[in-house]
């Protein structure tokens, strides 16, 4: 795959910012966006590059322990915290500020630890795309004065995902974006760990069927199954088992949205109003 004259531009860019900055600690999730960020920090500032992942009853082990693997894999000096955003009543009641809350308890955390190193940049890979959704984890950032380079110097996520592959080969280029468990519960609707697990076997079970583009979006008793067009006739072909494994889970009712995936559905909810 080639790059843009544009997208070498945007790289060398990021670099320069990188290096000016000396060190710097990535709040890093393993998804499409922060692995890459970390990836040319680390190439960039070597061991004066901290990664900084967190574990949360929100963040799926599918996902989690890939992303614990690569680093190791790859010689990254990182170190683990932990988030439990259920212990914040104002997260746990899911109102549509939701993300800030649970940035907010990250961001500091972060700080903390990267303080501890001697660094004081932090950084996330929020991009250009970014901006063009509900994102209120953002305010978290600009209030605790955490970069965000990618959006900084226009990166998009195809931008994102093109240098993930073509000059980095991460196995994330491809990947399905990723976004925390909550967002598959309607707001309003109070988070659980129930409703967490649930969802989470849900997920795992359309993972290993071979899904790529999916999720399992929590309405109580009804489960709302959000696929990629062209996966629509394989969970057509699929459905007992799909049934199966969703009511193994709790849920009751399993419906396939025909309208598909789309990231953020459930803000949808405050579009209209």
């Amino acid at each position: 795959m080639e790059i843009s004259p544009s997208q070498k531009a945007k790289l060398q860019s990021l670099k320069d910012l990188l290096t000016s900055w000396g060190c710097c600690a990535i709040a890093y999730s393993g998804g499409v966006d922060s692995t890459f960020l970390l990836a040319v920090a680390h190439e960039t500032l070597g061991e004066k590059c901290l990664a900084v992942i967190a574990t949360s009853s929100t963040y799926p082990k599918r996902e989690y322990l890939p992303a614990i693997e690569w680093l190791k894999k790859n010689g990254i000096r990182y170190e683990r915290i932990i988030s439990e955003e259920l212990d914040i009543p104002e997260f746990r009641d899911n109102p549509p500020q939701r993300c800030y809350f649970c940035k907010k308890e990250l961001f500091i955390k972060v700080r903390n630890i990267s303080e501890k190193h001697g660094i004081k940049v932090i950084a996330d890979g929020a991009n250009l795309d970014d901006a063009g959704d509900f994102r209120p984890g953002m305010q978290a950032a600009k209030e605790l004065d955490v970069k965000s380079p990618l959006k900084e110097l226009g990166f998009s996520k195809e931008d994102i995902r093109q240098l993930s592959s073509a000059v980095y080969n991460l196995p994330t280029a491809f990947r399905q974006a990723m976004a925390c468990m909550a967002s598959r519960i309607p707001y309003g609707s109070p988070i659980t760990p129930e409703k967490l697990r649930q969802v989470e076997e849900v997920e795992d079970f359309l993972a290993a069927k071979g899904f790529k583009t999916f999720r399992a979006r929590h309405h109580g008793d009804v489960l709302r199954i959000e696929l990629a067009g062209e996966d629509m006739p394989s969970a057509v072909q699929n459905a007992a088992e799909i049934v199966i494994a969703a009511k193994k889970a709790g849920f009751i009712y399993v419906t396939l949205d025909l309208e598909g995936f789309r990231s953020g559905s459930m803000n949808e909810i405050l579009n209209r109003e």
